[in-house]
């Protein structure tokens, strides 16, 4: 997979926006990193396209902006000499596709069906646009779509929002969803981008489902951990099951045997996408312990961060 399509699976949405007005480029790339989304697809639906590309680029070099709807070969140059560090099209079309790669320039075609994809896979494409996905036939045609082609991957647009947005994402053949919900043309256009910020943070969050998984308790012996597991269990009903080097109590209690990682203990924080989720905190500046980390099947499942909270290890669990 080239590290285009990486940088798709890694954040997850790609938020697609129409701006009518190269002056609010600017903002709107600071609102959108600011959010947790440093990424954009800038349609080409506009006379400010272009520029509005190269704004944001100037604003914010290390965000990934790219060009969308672009229909021709004069389109692809203009953004490229915008900055842009990906091409979307809504459909597919040899001749634009054939001239990205010439130019070195990664683009992701629109498809909505199996002839589609199968022109994309003679192209040496490894991911298409699915557009307009709800109105095509949203996920179950994915789904119907993906079996034969089993090494294409695909970036739903179109009809995508917060409600859907994790049905989509939960099926590995989708590097990511493709999104205007919090970037609408009535917020760009009024200057809301503290709006947009709260929206896009929103978006990440939904994304990531972030719960409380359990509170780990250290104990200094397996005689403790069982006594203050009996006494969760004695309080609150809190059934107690004794493992290997833990006692729970319940799901959200675990008393540890021996003292393990943190001063007090760890907390256990379960996600939607664990790689996705430490990419994201990655941004903000967070740090993992990868030594940590454990594995199944292949797929990390477990690992924690770098440092305590509050005398606290926090660690990331994969939903299951």
């Amino acid at each position: 997979m080239n590290e285009v399509l990486k940088r798709f699976e890694q954040l997850g949405i790609i938020p697609v926006v129409k701006i009518d007005d190269a002056k609010d480029a600017a903002p709107l790339a600071k609102a959108l990193c600011e959010g947790g989304l440093p990424v954009a697809e800038v349609t080409f639906r506009t006379a400010a396209a272009e520029e509005a590309i190269r704004n944001m680029v100037e604003a914010c070099p290390d965000m990934f902006v790219g060009a969308g709807t672009v229909l021709t070969t004069e389109q692809v140059d203009r953004a490229i000499a915008a900055g842009c560090k990906f091409i979307v099209s809504p459909g597919l079309n040899p001749k634009i596709v054939k001239y990205c790669t010439e130019k070195g320039i990664p683009i992701t075609p629109g498809t909505s069906s199996p002839t589609d994809i199968e022109q994309a896979i003679e192209l040496g494409l490894e991911a298409v646009k699915f557009f307009p996905a709800e109105a095509s036939g949203g996920l179950a045609k994915i789904k119907a779509m993906a079996a034969p082609y089993v090494n294409m991957r695909f970036m739903p647009t179109g009809g995508i929002n917060e409600k859907n947005l994790t049905s989509y994402l939960d099926f590995p053949k989708i590097l990511a969803c493709g999104g205007s919900w919090m970037v609408s043309d009535a917020l760009i256009n009024a200057g809301k981008f503290d709006e947009i910020k709260k929206l896009t943070r929103e978006a990440v969050n939904t994304m990531l489902g972030f719960e409380l998984k359990h509170v780990g308790i250290n104990a200094t012996s397996e005689e403790e951990a069982d006594g203050v597991a009996t006494s969760f269990e004695k309080l609150f009903g809190f059934a107690k099951n004794v493992g290997s080097s833990s006692v729970f109590a319940g799901s959200a209690i675990e008393v540890m045997k021996t003292p393990y990682l943190g001063a007090h203990g760890h907390i256990a924080i379960q996600t939607n996408y664990i790689e996705r989720a430490i990419f994201h905190m990655e941004l903000q500046g967070f740090e993992f312990d990868m030594d940590t980390a454990k594995y199944k099947d292949g797929k990390m499942v477990a690992v924690y961060l770098k440092g305590e909270l509050g005398g606290f290890a926090v660690h990331l669990l994969q939903k299951k």
